[in-house]
């Protein structure tokens, strides 16, 4: 898998400042290196685009990696809604992606996501983008949420979905959330709202289309 990736990201994705940057100030932070690969993030740049997504909300900002890759999908038009537990991890987020320039074009909501996506619901909001890179304990709880919030043929992306491996492999080390991917890889699969495949690539990504 890894042999894999480093193929993928060799070939695919160039060099990258601004994402470089990003990456030093997490470790430069002390936060956890935990960041989606330099092909995750294409690959979140290409759907954000592909879709013509205006409306994404991202529940797990960290340093702000992914918020830049999702933000340069919809250009100058979109809107990112960042959801994130820690609010320095938040005020760093927002520094990067002013510096990419899309400070005027992300919020963030702070504190425990299950709370602020119970406010967007109360608030009627809407999107037609989500990005799910969190707790994994609550994957399922941020899917049930992110299909209440979803416009018709809204896409859901959710991150670490191989656990490493592990779902699979059974010489893989197993991570403490392996069963908890298993089971949640099954409610997507077979999910009446939801068309999904799984894409091996980084840590394995689900790509769901919420049914019209």
């Amino acid at each position: 898998m890894k042999k894999i990736n480093g193929y993928i990201d060799a070939v695919f994705t160039k060099q990258d400042a601004l994402l470089e940057e990003v990456i030093a100030s997490i470790e430069e932070n002390g936060m956890p290196a935990i960041s989606v690969s330099p092909s995750s993030g294409k690959l979140l740049t290409m759907l954000t685009a592909i879709s013509g997504a205006k409306n994404v909300l991202e529940i797990g900002a960290l340093g702000g990696y992914s918020g830049v890759c999702l933000a340069r999908g919809f250009g100058s038009e979109g809107k990112l809604t960042s959801l994130e537990l820690e609010e320095r991890y938040a005020n760093l987020a927002s520094s990067n992606l002013a510096k990419a320039g899309f400070g005027d074009q992300v919020s963030y909501m702070t504190g425990p996501a299950l709370q602020s996506l119970e406010q967007l619901v109360e608030e009627g909001k809407r999107f037609d983008f989500f990005f799910i890179d969190a707790d994994k304990e609550n994957y399922k709880n941020y899917l049930d949420y992110c299909i209440q919030l979803a416009e018709a043929g809204a896409i859901i992306v959710t991150d670490n979905v191989l656990a490493g491996g592990s779902v699979v492999d059974q010489e893989a080390k197993p991570k403490r959330y392996t069963e908890i991917m298993k089971t949640f890889n099954e409610k997507v699969a077979s999910h009446a709202q939801l068309e999904s495949l799984l894409i091996p690539i980084g840590d394995g990504l689900t790509i769901s289309q919420v049914k019209k």
